[in-house]
């Protein structure tokens, strides 16, 4: 699903990704942690298509990122690509279900469809009851909750997640990081995770722990 070679990021006189090599397959769930300032979510903003690597090469989904103009960047993120972020990023006027089909307005999909699939997401989310409940009559983690169905919207090839549990208690974070795996197991979903939570972290297929720009460690989940 992903494949970069020595990428690297600076921004004016800092170097922050110094040549990072990393792979994911399809349906895993992998982990990045570090100190503040390692790089990681540089990294995450780079396999992501937010942000443009100085130098290096990226494929994602056999696509070659570096080939794409802009306008086909924007269409191949919204069509293969999911975010979740710390802060949700709803849109306060809208409701849950207007929040979620975003992602297909924007792909220009028909209405009703988009709709339906939307429906369908928040009820397997468990969020049948919140259809038409604005963010503001939601609570942190349902607000999340509908984040994700939004960042599921298109059928994502790969959902990115930037500390997706970071402003949430002990126990709704539990339970969405046993929703990451639940959507890994019932949809064979790929997600590549920035987390400080060591729970979260030990608990992916993989762990990559940057340190001072590069990764100086792959720890595969040990099954018992």
């Amino acid at each position: 699903m992903i494949k970069g070679l020595n990428i690297h990021k600076s921004y004016g006189n800092l170097h922050v990704l110094k040549g990072v090599d990393i792979q994911v397959k399809k349906g895993e769930i992998v982990s990045i942690v570090g100190k503040s300032g390692a790089g990681k979510s540089t990294l995450l903003h780079i396999l992501g298509t937010l942000d443009k690597m100085d130098k290096g090469e990226l494929m994602i989904n056999d696509e070659n990122i570096s080939t794409l103009s802009t306008n086909e960047l924007a269409t191949f993120r919204n069509k293969n690509l999911g975010f979740v972020f710390q802060f949700h990023h709803l849109l306060p006027e809208f409701t849950a279900v207007e929040n979620v089909c975003i992602p297909a307005f924007i792909a220009k999909k028909n209405e009703r469809l988009a709709k339906e699939r939307a429906k369908e997401l928040l009820d397997y989310l468990g969020l049948k009851e919140r259809f038409q409940h604005k963010p503001n009559e939601l609570s942190g983690g349902e607000q999340q909750r509908v984040a994700i169905a939004r960042a599921l919207m298109n059928e994502p090839a790969l959902l990115f997640a930037d500390e997706p549990t970071g402003n949430l208690d002990t126990a709704t974070s539990d339970e969405l990081h046993q929703l990451f795996f639940k959507l890994r197991d019932d949809l064979n979903q790929t997600f590549v995770i920035v987390t400080h939570s060591e729970i979260l972290a030990n608990m992916s297929d993989r762990k990559l722990v940057m340190q001072d720009g590069v990764i100086v460690d792959d720890i595969y989940r040990t099954i018992s």
